[in-house]
């Protein structure tokens, strides 16, 4: 399960007509806790941007479910409700969740949903789209460390070598 921090940061940003302006950003970063979430941030955001910035907040957001998808340019908060029945009554039951979905337009930011949700068993029904202000997403990604295993050849004469006198 994804832990999901949005970050704001504060930073002068040069706008299109060349004027310094003070803005604040939000961000979204899977992170373990609030400590390296900052420290990932900064890592993330450091190469974008020049000179001093500030992380101004930190805060849990709670997602269920992310669908990323790269052709999209904005992030849609979207609310599902699940629903089960309950076996002793047999009412419907609605269980809100808050997913998150990358996407050009609303409508296809439902589409996102519908076909990230197309295999699940339960039903559900969308409760409410809205734009969020996110710029960016940064997903954790493990880091692949490549370990090199020694030379077998150079093993082998080496355990020739030292047994070679004794014999």
């Amino acid at each position: 399960m994804h832990n999901w921090f949005e970050c704001k940061i504060n930073y002068e940003k040069v706008a299109e007509d060349g004027i310094q302006k003070k803005v604040t950003e939000p961000y979204l970063i899977d992170a373990l806790s609030f400590t390296e979430a900052e420290a990932r941030i900064i890592e993330e955001m450091r190469p974008y941007i020049s000179g001093e910035f500030t992380i101004v907040d930190i805060k849990r957001a709670r997602y269920a479910e992310t669908f990323l998808n790269d052709s999209g340019d904005r992030f849609y908060k979207v609310k599902i409700n699940m629903i089960t029945l309950d076996e002793k009554s047999g009412a419907e039951k609605k269980t809100p969740l808050q997913m998150l979905a990358q996407a050009s337009t609303l409508h296809e930011a439902i589409s996102v949903i519908d076909n990230g949700m197309r295999g699940t068993l339960a039903d559900y029904a969308i409760a409410s789209v809205a734009e969020t202000t996110l710029l960016d997403v940064f997903p954790f990604v493990a880091e692949v460390k490549t370990v090199k295993k020694p030379d077998e050849e150079a093993i082998e004469s080496e355990s020739e070598s030292a047994s070679g006198p004794d014999e």
